[in-house]
């Protein structure tokens, strides 16, 4: 199996400034995230998405790709993920060939674990290229919030509109952005990291499920750092 590693890192960010590249731990929060990735054997290519220098040569010294600096239409507020992620691999496999699934791994969860993307590549695998999505517990008062039916998960809404029973309360989950996992036909497809059916690759860890976009965020992450050394 051939997996494309993504990770996305603006230079821009209003509610942040530079966050890719802030230091957590003495390391550019965007080295967590590609040292994470690094060293399984089904991932091709750790590559950034970027548009800034800096934040290439920071990437590039932390050992990913960075073959070119991303389109400036693409680096905007608006910019969607998946279009960043559809230019990305579309490059790739027109380079170096077809891959068989898209990881996307946002460098705002630097606390994801090696051992996570690991079982998500394994279920990936499992599931036939189904798309694999990292979520955590959430309340159903959630905007985002997904049921299990079955193995798959599905927007609550979906399931309350159509007047069938929910399986549980208690089972209901959010996206976490630690984790998307896609084959590139159907990204291409749908045009969307939040496929219709999805597996859940389930990070309860508060640590691990953290997603930095506030300076309250990166405060509650360096204490979460200072806490562990």
């Amino acid at each position: 199996m051939k997996i494309l590693a993504l990770v996305p890192a603006r230079g821009g960010s209003k509610r942040l400034p530079g966050k890719n590249i802030k230091l957590l731990g003495k390391k550019p929060l965007i080295n967590w995230t590609i040292e994470s990735a690094k060293g399984i054997p089904e991932i091709c290519d750790v590559l950034v998405s970027t548009d800034s220098s800096e934040v290439a040569a920071i990437a590039e010294s932390a050992g990913a790709s960075v073959p070119w600096l991303r389109p400036k239409s693409l680096a905007t507020d608006v910019a969607k993920s998946v279009d960043v992620a559809l230019h990305a691999l579309d490059w790739f496999e027109k380079t170096h060939g077809h891959v068989d699934g898209l990881l996307l791994l946002q460098p705002t969860s630097p606390f994801r674990k090696h051992e996570t993307i690991i079982k998500g590549i394994a279920m990936y695998r499992e599931f036939n290229s189904q798309p694999i999505l990292g979520v955590s517990r959430c309340s159903p008062d959630s905007p985002q919030a997904l049921e299990l039916e079955g193995e798959f998960l599905v927007p609550l809404k979906e399931i309350e509109l159509s007047g069938n029973p929910l399986n549980s309360r208690s089972q209901t989950f959010k996206p976490n952005g630690a984790f998307y996992l896609i084959s590139p036909r159907e990204l291409r497809q749908i045009n969307s990291f939040l496929m219709p059916k999805s597996i859940p690759l389930r990070i309860d860890s508060l640590r691990e499920s953290l997603d930095i976009d506030t300076h309250l965020d990166f405060w509650f992450a360096k204490c979460l750092f200072y806490l562990d050394h």
